[in-house]
């Protein structure tokens, strides 16, 4: 043993004593409380013999050389702004290769895997209700909220990220939002500019495109449209009668609507011309404004705001590095990063100011495009996804009839 690691154990070890003498005279130290000062201070590293602090560790945490990750999202666009943002990044930084899977969402594949004890995801990409059902039934590791970096300033991450953008198995990355578009040039005269107008058939004439898929969204957006407070729209849809008000309000475009299913399908409708107005996601609309110069406008009032998430499947046999890989991809540079290639925005709020232009057109400052930017966000909701989670049954029963009429 070196003179001067010796002298530091000597040190450390009286630390010890003194602390537990202090702790004991004070009338409020016990034996365990001694032992766990112990324990930090044996846990503490110490310096070289030669005085020099420990090797700091790699930029992304420890070195995952020669390890490989497999990380499932959603393909396309989306899934090249997580490549440019995350995996080139902690690749570079910790030496692992990421494998980069696409699939269609949903819990079954996960399920499947985890039941059959053959689990070969690590990490997925997932919608939160669906990552709030798989938790639920066992199929995701926990994530340690305290493992999440900090801001640049030191904000620790739970107050850092959006409500609800850390759950017990998942945390969030970015949020996309469901917004009413419409192509400018059928409305040469006045736009419409507020939620109201998109039933307002009257003054701004035309074919409405709608989801067809499921209620969510659409009786929301009604009762918002129909004068809701953002924060009594939940609170309306629990009662009979604020369900029959939804309808109420949808059945006055009934006839003017045309259904759509895949996000796809929205801006091909607006193109068409076969709508002069629907819902769509901010994402699809922004890719025809930006890639395809298209003539499409949204209207932020009243939008709905879903969230993304990150989320680890259990048993996978690389959860030290599937807890880094999340711990580093939603870090804040890493979610404003992001946003140069999506319109979707950071799930922590020091991310936001940090956004900068698009990747490829730096005119495009993508900022103005982000769902959850002060201008766009005033008068925006978060789908409750434990509230559908609870109604999604009944409501579909009550939707499907009312698609029969």
């Amino acid at each position: 043993m070196g003179r001067t690691t010796g002298i530091i154990i000597a040190a450390a070890a009286a630390i010890v004593i003194l602390a537990g003498v202090l702790l004991f005279m004070l009338g409020r130290g016990s034996e365990k409380e001694v032992n766990e000062l112990d324990k930090e201070l044996s846990d503490m590293e110490l310096p070289s013999t030669d005085g020099a602090a420990p090797a700091p560790a790699p930029a992304g945490g420890t070195s995952l050389s020669g390890r490989s990750l497999v990380v499932v999202s959603w393909g396309g666009a989306y899934t090249k702004s997580q490549i440019e943002a995350y995996h080139k990044p902690f690749e570079a930084s910790t030496g692992a290769k990421i494998n980069s899977v696409d699939y269609n969402g949903g819990i079954a594949e996960i399920k499947a895997q985890v039941e059959s004890n053959n689990v070969t995801w690590d990490v997925v990409d997932m919608e939160l209700a669906d990552a709030q059902r798989a938790c639920d039934e066992g199929l995701l590791e926990k994530i340690d909220a305290g493992t999440l970096p900090p801001s640049p300033d030191g904000v620790a991450a739970v107050q850092d990220f959006i409500p609800n953008g850390i759950t017990p198995c998942a945390v969030t990355t970015i949020l996309f939002s469901h917004i009413v578009a419409y192509d400018e040039t059928k409305f040469p005269g006045a736009k419409p500019s507020k939620l109201a107008d998109f039933f307002d058939v009257k003054n701004f004439p035309g074919k409405r495109g709608l989801r067809k898929t499921s209620p969510k969204i659409n009786l929301e957006l009604a009762l918002r449209a129909d004068g809701v407070a953002g924060d009594k729209v939940y609170e309306t849809l629990a009662t009979k009668e604020g369900v029959e008000r939804a309808f109420k309000k949808l059945d006055t475009i009934k006839d003017h609507v045309i259904w759509w299913e895949p996000g796809s399908q929205p801006p091909q409708l607006l193109a068409d011309g076969q709508v002069t107005m629907t819902t769509a996601y901010n994402g699809r609309i922004f890719d025809a404004q930006v890639k395809e110069g298209k003539p499409f406008k949204i209207i932020w009032d009243g939008q709905l705001q879903e969230l993304d998430v990150l989320a680890v499947v259990k048993g996978t046999k690389n959860l030290d590095a599937a807890m880094q890989f999340i711990a580093f991809a939603t870090d804040t540079p890493r979610l404003a990063d992001q946003a140069k290639w999506i319109a979707y925005g950071p799930a922590r709020k020091s991310s936001l100011p940090l956004v900068g232009s698009y990747h490829d057109k730096p005119d495009i400052d993508m900022k103005a495009h982000m769902p959850n930017a002060p201008e766009n966000a005033a008068n925006a909701i978060q789908i409750d996804f434990l509230w559908w989670a609870d109604h999604q049954e009944e409501l579909n029963q009550r939707w499907a009839a009312w698609l029969a009429k």
